[in-house]
């Protein structure tokens, strides 16, 4: 078995995505295909509407693709049963969290839900990942707060928690930097580069902030009208993917930089 396929966690076939609109499939987006490796951070690029939400909401069977095929650990995304989906995968969505008395370290806790039993009884091994997930997220501070107390920022980093406790190979994000400012971001995106390099999850993120990922992302998916792009910031770049991804030339892409600049021309 080639070695790079050996490491491929999840992967796509000639994937369409889209969702039923008065009975008929508007399709997003066809022929996406790529293959993603263990323990790589990757960013879901693309101007706003292009379908960056419907793709990972499509990789996390959240909705079902129009055609094609997902593969996770080298098993069709679609025979997988819902329980045993969850020990796989984790999702973490930009929707508020609903009213509750919950504290941080119980809202990690439901992160074991998938692995308890029906009594949802706590284990001894139950609390060391919930444990190693404040230490690796660095919130242990906030272990004892009610989730409605805290930032913005720290909210993003209790539920990066929450995934990381629940124990998948993936964890996928919907613009888990959405509400945050600058300095927020930057540290959203360090930590989830860091935890990709020291636990060898794979994590998949959407993104407004090009220029961040575009730095911090191991592979780059970029969505475009009619057409999907996967490789690295330099392969892409090399390719001239970037050019005319955003409509009248206010920013433009600097090779050299590897970044996106206002066009002062």
């Amino acid at each position: 078995m080639n070695i790079d396929k050996k490491h491929i966690v999840i992967s796509t076939e000639s994937l369409t995505i889209g969702y039923q609109h008065k009975k008929q499939d508007k399709i997003v987006l066809s022929n996406i295909n790529f293959s993603i490796k263990k323990g790589e951070l990757v960013c879901v690029l693309g101007k706003n509407g292009i379908g960056k939400s419907t793709l990972l909401r499509t990789l996390s069977k959240v909705q079902k693709p129009i055609s094609g095929h997902i593969n996770l650990e080298g098993k069709k995304l679609s025979h997988y049963k819902e329980n045993e989906l969850s020990k796989k995968l984790s999702l973490v969505l930009t929707e508020r969290l609903p009213e509750s008395q919950l504290t941080v370290y119980e809202l990690i806790a439901l992160g074991r839900q998938p692995h308890t039993n029906w009594l949802d009884t706590i284990t001894a091994n139950d609390t060391k990942k919930i444990e190693l997930a404040i230490s690796q997220t660095d919130i242990f501070h906030l272990k004892d707060k009610r989730f409605y107390e805290l930032s913005d920022g720290q909210l993003q980093r209790v539920l990066i928690a929450r995934a990381l406790a629940q124990d998948t190979e993936v964890i996928i994000l919907d613009e888990p930097t959405a509400h945050l400012d600058m300095h927020q971001t930057l540290n959203i995106f360090e930590l989830l580069k860091k935890l990709a390099l020291e636990t060898k999850k794979t994590i998949i993120i959407s993104s407004h902030e090009i220029n961040i990922a575009l730095k911090m992302a191991d592979k780059i998916v970029l969505l475009k009208e009619n057409e999907m792009q996967f490789g690295t910031t330099d392969n892409l770049s090399k390719a001239n993917a970037f050019d005319n991804l955003f409509p009248n030339n206010l920013l433009i892409f600097n090779k050299t930089l590897q970044q996106f600049v206002i066009n002062k021309s």
